[in-house]
Order: C-alpha cells, then structure tokens, then sequence
C-alpha cells in the first residue's frame, strides 16, 4: 500500500478535480487505517461542505483542529463553511485564528483575502482595505486580494487606486482566461507600455489589419513611429463598437467638454438669435447639439462613425448630418459658417495643420472655431504626444502656432477639466479661435 502521504496527495487531487465520490473513498480508506489522521478529517470536511453537509463539514474541520491547532489552511477552511452556512461572526473569528496561529504560511493570505471579502459584505471597507493589505504583503503576486483590495478602495472614494488595485489583479489573472484587451488595457493604465506593446504585436500576427490594434501599439511603442493622426478606419471601428452604451460612459466620467464649448460660443458670440450657420465637426452620438442649437438659424454634424450619427439623428437638433471625414468635410465647404464648433475630436489628430487650415477655409469672415483638445504640460516642449488611450495631447505653444499660420486671430485658450479618466481628471484646452473679419 502507498505510503499516507501520497494517499493523502491524491485524494486532495480528485477533491480539487470535484471527481467526489472517488475522494470521499479515498479519504475514507485513509481514516479506515489511521482513525485520527487530522489532514483527512479535514479534507472529508471540505468534501462533505461541497456535498451540502455543511453541520458535518463543521464537525470534522473542528475535530481535525483540535489535533491540529496551527493548521491555517483548517481555520480557512473552516472559515469557509461556516460562510457558506450563514455564521458570518464565526467565520470571521475562524479566518482571524487562521491568520494568527501561523502567519508565515501560505493559506494565511488566503484567510486574510477572505476576512477581506466578509468585511466589505459587512460595510467595513477600511478593515477591508486592511485585511487586503496584510494578504498582499504576504503574497504581492496574489490576483484575488489585488481584486479585493480595488473594490474597497472605491467604495471610499479612492478611485484611481481602486482602477490601479483592479489592473494589478486583471495582469496577474490567468490571461488564457481573459479578453485580451481588458488584460492590454490593465497593463497601460499600470505603466506597464512594453508589455503592453508586446501583446500588442502578438495579437497583429493573428490581425495584421486591425486598425485598432496598429493604432495602439504605436500609442504603447513609443519608438518614433508614431502616427500623424488616428487612421479614418479606427475611428470608425472603435467608434461604431460603443456608439450604443457612450453617452452613458461619458456622463460615469463627468464629461465637461460639450458644455465648455457651448459656453464659449457664448461668450465669443453674446445671446442665441438663431441666425447663423454652425457645424458640429465630429458630432459623435450630438452631445453638442441641444447645447448651441439656439445660436443656428441652420446646423449641420459631420462624423466617420455610422453608429454616432445614428445616435444623433435620434437627439433632433441637426437639420443635417453627414457620414465624413472632418478634414475633407470642411474642404467641401467653403466659407459656409459663421462657427464651427468641435468637443474632442481634434484630440485624435497629432498634427493640426490640416484640420485648422480646412476649418479657416469654410468659416466666413469673422466666423468662429471653438474646440478642444487634451493639455501638455506647460513645461512639456513637445507638439503632441500620443497616450497609451489613443489619444493626442496638445502643447500651447504649438496650438498658438498653428492657428496663427492658418490666418486665425484672436485665439483665446484656457485650460480646463473635460472628463476624468482612471480617477484622475483630464487636463485640455478650450480654444476661441476667429476668422478676420475681411476676407483674406
């Protein structure tokens, strides 16, 4: 016969493959031959709990205990069962024993993860915090006391600590488990761009035309090949993919730039009368529309993405929308508005000459451009700078510049909050840019 430790060994193997019947006879055949042998009494404990006989799982884990007492995996266990049966308080007092009989071993993180989740459920999130905490620094690699951790830092307010807890748990879960995006996703919010960048370039193997995935591995790269601007065939797809659920995920991020554009086309201009021609360029799901209605005796939307447009028909404040690319929209349209007003489209060009040289042809004299973009650092000397999101940040000092080489005075700039992101607010640029008033 095989010595007990290797009999032991394979009856936790078939208990943990859930093959029950075959563990129960094995842990059975075990106790048959050495009645007091605590680590079966404790196993045949577990196996009865996953069988539905929780009052003798009990027994069984407290009698192996009672042999036992520095066993931590028991007190977890046990800990575990009396959950599962409802004794919150005494479940509590298990794992807590679990903890500190041995806390050098292993199943003490597991214990301390789990005092972490009865915590939370009780409406205690900094012991939760604790809890999660001690687990983690007792194994840094541990994905569910990462995860544990996120939830208790959000509910008190601890927002971009709970998204970077909850990344650290996404990268060290299983990734043949996981979307890869949400892992590529958990690693760039980490700082974690090479890896990133990596999975990546794993994923263009599989898709070598994925628009999408091209555009975010340069946003990870940062090795020179950094687009001019986001391709047309990215902002289609990655536009189209949530046109239905953006409103609702703007309003989560306290979404600001609609309404600062709708002021400052207040203030450059005064009181709506309803008389001039206005174009929303890149109108997205119309978040615009309702907001600078009242100043547009006729306003127009242009957008890449069918599915935002769709959206913005639904709001009723265009009397037209085209399905176009911005650049070659206002190409068409020369001197045709009196504004033209733009909430963080222009963040997905890096370079902006282009685009501000097309929105100065189609403004009448005297007409306006009001639009934003994300914010460098003042102290940043760059242009641009792609982010990891996909998005392009903007310097002043380049916005000043190339507004004036496009024949724009008067360009007012103000820094601003559009949105938060990670839990952290978005710095950008809110620009009043006027046509002269005489024709060039």
């Amino acid at each position: 016969m095989a010595p007990l430790a290797e009999q032991l060994e394979e009856a936790i193997t078939l208990l943990r493959a859930e093959r029950l019947d075959e563990a129960q006879t094995a842990l059975e055949r075990i106790l048959a031959r050495w009645p007091r042998q605590s680590d079966a009494q404790h196993f045949l404990g577990v196996l009865r709990h996953a069988q539905g006989r929780s009052q003798e799982a009990v027994s069984l884990i407290e009698e192996s205990l009672a042999m036992q007492p520095a066993n931590s995996g028991a007190w977890n266990n046990l800990g575990n069962v009396l959950l599962g049966a409802g004794r919150v308080d005494d479940a509590v007092r298990a794992y807590e024993q679990g903890v500190t009989v041995a806390p050098e071993q292993p199943s003490a993180a597991d214990a301390l993860n789990n005092l972490g989740t009865v915590y939370r459920r009780l409406s205690r999130p900094a012991d939760a915090e604790a809890a999660c905490r001690r687990a983690i620094g007792a194994r840094p690699d541990f994905a569910d006391a990462w995860y544990n951790l996120s939830i208790a830092l959000i509910a008190q307010g601890q927002v971009h600590e709970g998204l970077m807890a909850n990344s650290r748990a996404i990268a060290l879960w299983p990734r043949h488990l996981q979307r890869r995006d949400q892992v590529i996703r958990a690693l760039v919010l980490l700082g974690e761009r090479q890896q990133a960048a990596a999975l990546y370039r794993e994923w263009l193997v599989e898709e070598p035309d994925n628009p999408v995935v091209q555009h975010q591995l340069a946003a990870c790269a940062g090795d020179g090949t950094t687009p001019a601007r986001a391709s047309d065939a990215y902002v289609r797809q990655v536009f189209d993919s949530f046109a239905a659920s953006f409103d609702a995920k703007l309003e989560k991020l306290h979404y600001r730039a609609p309404a600062l554009v709708a002021k400052a086309l207040a203030d450059a201009i005064g009181e709506p009368s309803g008389t001039l021609a206005i174009v929303d360029a890149g109108c997205g799901t119309g978040l615009c529309g309702p907001l600078v209605r009242p100043w547009a005796r006729r306003l127009a939307g242009c957008d890449l993405s069918v599915g935002m447009l769709r959206r913005a028909r639904e709001r009723g404040s265009y009397d037209v929308l085209h399905q176009a690319e911005l650049v070659y929209y206002l190409d068409t349209q020369p001197l045709a508005f009196d504004a033209i007003v733009s909430a963080d489209t222009l963040c997905y060009f890096g370079v902006l000459d282009a685009a501000v040289a097309a929105a100065h042809r189609s403004l009448r004299p005297g007409g306006w451009l009001i639009f934003t973009v994300e914010a460098l650092p003042e102290a940043d000397r760059r242009e641009h700078v792609l982010h990891p999101t996909g998005r392009y940040a903007h310097a002043r000092h380049y916005l000043e510049r190339t507004l004036a080489a496009s024949g724009f005075e008067a360009a007012a700039m103000q820094r601003n909050t559009l949105r938060l992101e990670g839990g952290l607010a978005v710095d950008g640029w809110l620009i009043s840019a006027r046509r002269a008033s005489t024709y060039d």
